[in-house]
C-alpha cells in the first residue's frame, strides 16, 4: 500500500512516517499542499493522512483539489490540532472518511488506517461485484451477467485493482507494481499489452457502461459511465 502523509511539521511527519512503516506500508512524505496536489497527478496513493494547517494551503482544499479536479477517491483521514465539532463536519462533509486530532495515539491511528483500507479495498477472497462484474479470486474469473470470464493470473489481478478504483487515474507505476511486485526487468509494454487482453476479454466498452481509458504519461482509468452507449472521448 501506498501511503501518503502531509504536514508541514517534520516531527509530525516522522510520527506518521512511523506508523505507517510498522503497519508494513510505503510512506510519501510532503510538507506542502502543492507538493501533495501535485504528485497526485503523476503517482496513485491508496490513503492519505493530511493536516489542516498548512503553510501555503489548508488541508481542506488540498482535500477538494483530490476529490473534484483530480477524481481521486482513496480514503482520506485529517490528522490535526482542530477539534471543534464544526471542523469535524466540515471535512467530513467535504470528504474526509476520518478524523484524528493531535496529539496523535500511535495504536488508535493504526486501527484506523488498517480499518479505512479493509473497507476501501476489501480482501479479494470476499469477491468484488461492480455493476455486472463479480471478480471471483479464488478461481481468476470475472462474471459477467453470470457467465464465466476465464483470465489469465496477471489479467485478473490487473482487472481486480482497475475494478477497486473505479473513476481513478492509476500511474503505470502503480499498476506494475501492483500486479508484479518488486520484480525487475518486467517491460513496461507488458502492462499496455494486458491492458489490451483485459478490455478485450472483459469487452469494457461504452456500450456496456465502461471504459478504459489510456491517459498519456500517466496510466490508465476505468470508468463506469453515466449512461451505456456513451462514446469514447
Amino acid at each position: 500500500m501506498q501511503i501518503a502523509v502531509l504536514d508541514d511539521d517534520v516531527h509530525q511527519l516522522d510520527l506518521l512516517s512511523h506508523v505507517v512503516g510498522a503497519l508494513g506500508y510505503t510512506c510519501h512524505r510532503f510538507s506542502s499542499g502543492d507538493a501533495l496536489v501535485q504528485a497526485a497527478r503523476h503517482a496513485t496513493f491508496d490513503l492519505f493522512l493530511i493536516d489542516w494547517e498548512l503553510p501555503d494551503t489548508s488541508g481542506l482544499d488540498v482535500l477538494r483539489t483530490l476529490r473534484g479536479r483530480h477524481r481521486i477517491n482513496a480514503p482520506v483521514i485529517f490528522v490535526t490540532h482542530r477539534d471543534e465539532e464544526r471542523d469535524v463536519v466540515q471535512a467530513l462533509s467535504a470528504g474526509a472518511d476520518d478524523y484524528v486530532p493531535k496529539p496523535v495515539r500511535s495504536a488508535e491511528l493504526k486501527a484506523r488506517v488498517m480499518a479505512l483500507l479493509r473497507r476501501a479495498y476489501p480482501e479479494k477472497d470476499a469477491g468484488l461485484q461492480h455493476g455486472e462484474f463479480l471478480l471471483q479470486s479464488s478461481s481468476r474469473t470475472v462474471l459477467y451477467q453470470g457467465r464465466p470470464i476465464e483470465l489469465k493470473q496477471r489479467e485478473f489481478e490487473l482487472a481486480h485493482c482497475l475494478f477497486l478504483r473505479v473513476g481513478q487515474l492509476l500511474s503505470r507505476a502503480y499498476l506494475m507494481q501492483t500486479v508484479w511486485g518488486h520484480e525487475a526487468e518486467v517491460p513496461t509494454r507488458t502492462l499496455d499489452t494486458h491492458v489490451s487482453a483485459v478490455r478485450s476479454k472483459l469487452g469494457l466498452r461504452p456500450e456496456r457502461g465502461y471504459r478504459l481509458a489510456a491517459v498519456y504519461g500517466h496510466g490508465y482509468r476505468l470508468e463506469a459511465l453515466a449512461q451505456a452507449g456513451e462514446q469514447a472521448a
